[in-house]
């Protein structure tokens, strides 16, 4: 099983950016796929990226396609959410999640297995 521990949130204002991490523990990263959710204050967690084990190919929720980048270093066992373009509206706390032994579509929480403790990310406007 992977361990995940995120750093890298903070207050930024609009329009600006950040770099989240999420180091990862464990032999079996290389071979996971990876993926960062999200919750917003009082809202369901939901999906915004998730990459493949070897890192070139990464899928995206709409509100955040063209804005994020995810991409992950296996020799570091670490994987990144860089944040563009940051609106209000990405106030949350970020996770990052390692895949599990079920895949449908790398979108939803039952195919993760290990969760880290959340960065928060606070947007001003």
């Amino acid at each position: 099983q992977v361990q995940l521990v995120e750093s890298g949130g903070g207050l930024v204002q609009a329009g600006g950016s950040l770099r989240l991490s999420c180091a990862a523990s464990g032999r079996d990263f290389r071979w996971t796929r990876m993926a960062w959710f999200r919750q917003a204050p009082g809202k369901e967690r939901e999906f915004v990226a998730s990459i493949n084990s070897i890192g070139n190919s990464a899928d995206y929720a709409d509100s955040v396609k063209g804005r994020f980048t995810c991409s992950r270093d296996n020799a570091k066992t670490t994987l990144y959410l860089q944040l563009d373009s940051l609106k209000p509206e990405d106030t949350a706390v970020y996770y990052c999640a390692a895949g599990g032994s079920l895949y449908y579509t790398g979108r939803t929480e039952p195919e993760y297995a290990s969760w880290g403790q959340g960065t928060r990310v606070t947007v001003s406007s």
